[in-house]
């Protein structure tokens, strides 16, 4: 497990899928991420590559080869990153290309998580390098859980999800029995603003947004303000996410989402997808703000 601190905050990172395991006040150790309890969910913060969500039949075709992923890709529980970087208030892990990755997903490739402490904000980067002679087809994004309620005398229902923008976006519906888009929507949003938390929001699996124009959502408490933000610009979807009754919720950024029901399958098509050149980079980043109230 990796450490990073400064005066205000501390994490700590699990090498097996560079995941983000814990955001703890330093003056008060309170605890902001889901705690990953096995009755629910096991998760804390997966990163997700080289696809977002399911693909149809778990296949997808490139020049006309099919290959298998699983859900949200291979990087979840790989235990083959590497350190690239540590300081006190810096982390990235790399994970590169092998011959394992090259039966599922034919792209040579280095693929870096970075964690950076920015006083109360925690900045999370995704770097793909293309090493491949080809163009390189490929999504990611983050999958953090939030501790909800966060303090012991309140519940679930007491939270909103508050938009910096008036949004009018739909919510695409996923079959649960497949994780596809079943290309049906439903309005969501209790005001133009806020999605009010309660334990039947995720009967149907995740709110999935295509088409917000917000660029940060907050996590707010009726009784004790805001309580963390997650600031998304370089991601165009949005998950929103959690097993019903548990005490969590996850906000996540994505560059692409699962395959809908009519998909083609091929790997160039999928929606969202990164067209990446060779020899080239792409990076984008997202950032979690704890309110400095919490952390007093």
């Amino acid at each position: 497990m990796f450490s990073l601190k400064n005066g205000l905050l501390e994490l700590a990172i699990h090498p097996t899928g560079a995941e983000l395991q814990k955001i703890s006040a330093v003056k008060n150790n309170m605890e902001f991420m889901w705690d990953g309890n096995p009755e629910f969910w096991t998760g804390h913060a997966p990163n997700l590559f080289p696809i977002v969500g399911a693909l149809k039949e778990n296949t997808f075709i490139h020049d006309n080869k099919s290959y298998t992923l699983p859900k949200h890709g291979f990087v979840r529980h790989n235990t083959s990153f590497s350190v690239e970087e540590k300081c006190d208030q810096q982390l990235t892990l790399k994970l590169v290309s092998s011959e394992e990755t090259l039966k599922n997903y034919p792209f040579e490739f280095e693929y870096l998580v970075s964690y950076e402490l920015l006083d109360n904000r925690i900045k999370i980067t995704y770097t793909v390098k293309n090493k491949d002679e080809k163009t390189m087809y490929f999504s990611v994004g983050g999958h953090p859980a939030f501790k909800c309620p966060l303090y012991s005398d309140e519940d679930y229902s007491n939270y909103t999800l508050e938009f910096n923008q008036a949004e009018n976006s739909l919510t695409h519906l996923i079959n649960m029995e497949n994780g596809l888009l079943n290309l049906n929507t439903e309005p969501i949003f209790s005001t133009p603003n806020t999605i009010n938390l309660h334990e039947h929001l995720f009967d149907k699996d995740a709110l999935v947004f295509k088409d917000l124009k917000s660029d940060k959502i907050t996590l707010t408490s009726k009784k004790y303000g805001e309580i963390l933000n997650v600031r998304f610009a370089d991601f165009p979807f949005m998950g929103i996410w959690a097993k019903p009754k548990a005490h969590f919720v996850c906000i996540e950024p994505w560059q692409g989402v699962a395959d809908s029901e009519n998909s083609t399958q091929l790997l160039k098509d999928k929606e969202g997808i990164i067209a990446l050149d060779k020899s080239k980079t792409y990076s984008a980043s997202y950032t979690i703000e704890i309110h400095k109230t919490h952390l007093a």
